[in-house]
Order: C-alpha cells, then sequence, then structure tokens
C-alpha cells in the first residue's frame, strides 16, 4: 500500500481546492462522469489525509534490530 509522505500534508488542502474547483466546472457543464471521478478523487485524497495524519502521531517502534558487532580487542 503506498504510504503518503507526512511532509506532503501541507499539499492536501491545495489539492483538495484544486479538485473541488474542477468539479464545479464539471457540474457546470454538465460532465455527469467527470463529477463522478472528481467525487472519488475527492474521497480517496481524504481518506489518505486522513490515514497520513493518523500515522504522524503513532510512535515510532524500535524493531529491535542488532546492532552490528564491533571486532573484540585482543589483550
Amino acid at each position: 500500500m503506498f504510504h503518503a509522505d507526512p511532509k506532503t500534508l501541507a499539499r492536501f488542502p491545495e489539492l483538495q481546492a484544486g479538485l473541488l474547483q474542477r468539479r464545479t466546472q464539471a457540474d457546470a457543464e454538465g460532465w455527469n462522469g467527470e463529477i463522478e471521478g472528481i467525487d472519488l478523487a475527492l474521497t480517496l485524497l481524504r481518506a489518505k489525509r486522513d490515514e497520513t495524519q493518523r500515522r504522524t502521531r503513532r510512535p515510532a517502534v524500535h524493531r529491535g534490530l542488532p546492532a552490528r558487532r564491533r571486532p573484540q580487542e585482543s589483550e
């Protein structure tokens, strides 16, 4: 599954505004198929935004991967 980079959260309102503008134009022109596609894109965009916001609130988990061992010094 694609995870959006949390750094891109600032762009979500801009993307949503663009889609809403396109939807207004499609509605004025009577492009019903285009409206359905834009509505789907808006739904998916909002879901991705919400998922990304949830992921940023979760704490990072240390997986306990082993550290690289250093060679032992001989005495």
